[in-house]
């Protein structure tokens, strides 16, 4: 009853702010860039997901923040925090439900034939330019939450063109599933919020909603622009170990006090 509960309130707030949000799109409202962000904090609310940040969250626009990648769940957690549309691959517009609500998003969708690389850059160039932070997934995947896979440094050619002049702002996101009800997730729970390999995602969705009230940590890490590498590649590889570091250290509990908590209402009872 609890996940029924949960997936009741979650379906209400979505169909409440999907008009809207295309009402605004419509009219090319800047609003609409902001309630994507209302949402997530919704659905934060509504699933008792407790965020709690550490670091500075970039002020500069545009910024590319990338971020390791565990779960769908990732979308709302960062959402609720960092303005900024996601990029995602090409085979979930097709989704259901969740296809749309990326579209309502404005993601910007990218296909893996090398071939298109060239097109998805000059894409996300012209998004940053006008003024868009985008949310990037450079792992190309999602993982169990206990580790963090290797960069693709093609996703970080973006970082090569200028934007309005001067270089692109690329910073590091960590983000990890620390606790569920107060009690320190362990190795063997973490893979609940995770959603990797074959998992359908319905039954998923329906255990995640039943679960109880999990506690992410997202954690901010030094932005950097390519000026400071030799290569993309040499860019690639510091991002990804600064956030492999920021998850080993928050799984373990090694995190100071975080700057910033977010205590969502708790799912009923």
């Amino acid at each position: 009853m609890i996940a029924f509960a949960v997936l009741l309130r979650f379906f209400g707030w979505t169909v409440c702010l999907i008009p809207l949000q295309l009402v605004l799109m419509a009219i090319r409202a800047p609003l609409s860039k902001r309630l994507p962000m209302v949402w997530h904090q919704g659905v934060c609310r509504i699933f008792g997901f407790r965020i709690e940040r550490y670091g500075t969250v970039s002020r500069t626009v545009p910024t590319l923040f990338v971020c390791n990648h565990t779960s769908y769940l990732d979308i709302s957690a960062l959402g609720a925090v960092v303005p900024g549309s996601f990029v995602a691959k090409a085979e979930v517009r097709s989704w259901p439900l969740f296809g749309f609500l990326a579209v309502l998003q404005r993601t910007v969708f990218v296909e893996r034939r090398a071939s298109r690389t060239a097109h998805h850059r000059d894409n996300m160039a012209a998004r940053l330019e006008s003024g868009d932070n985008l949310i990037l997934f450079p792992e190309g995947t999602s993982n169990d939450g206990n580790r963090v896979l290797p960069f693709k440094s093609a996703f970080f050619g973006i970082a090569e063109k200028p934007v309005r002049g001067k270089p692109l702002l690329v910073q590091p996101v960590s983000i990890a599933y620390t606790r569920l009800n107060g009690i320190p997730m362990g190795r063997p729970y973490r893979p609940f919020y995770a959603w990797y390999g074959d998992m359908e995602l319905a039954s998923h969705l329906w255990n995640v909603a039943g679960l109880g009230n999990a506690t992410i940590a997202i954690q901010f890490h030094q932005p950097m622009t390519i000026e400071q590498f030799r290569s993309r590649k040499d860019m690639a590889e510091a991002c990804q170990v600064a956030i492999a570091d920021g998850v080993s250290r928050a799984i373990s509990g090694k995190l100071s006090p975080p700057i910033k908590k977010r205590f969502w209402a708790p799912r009923p009872a």
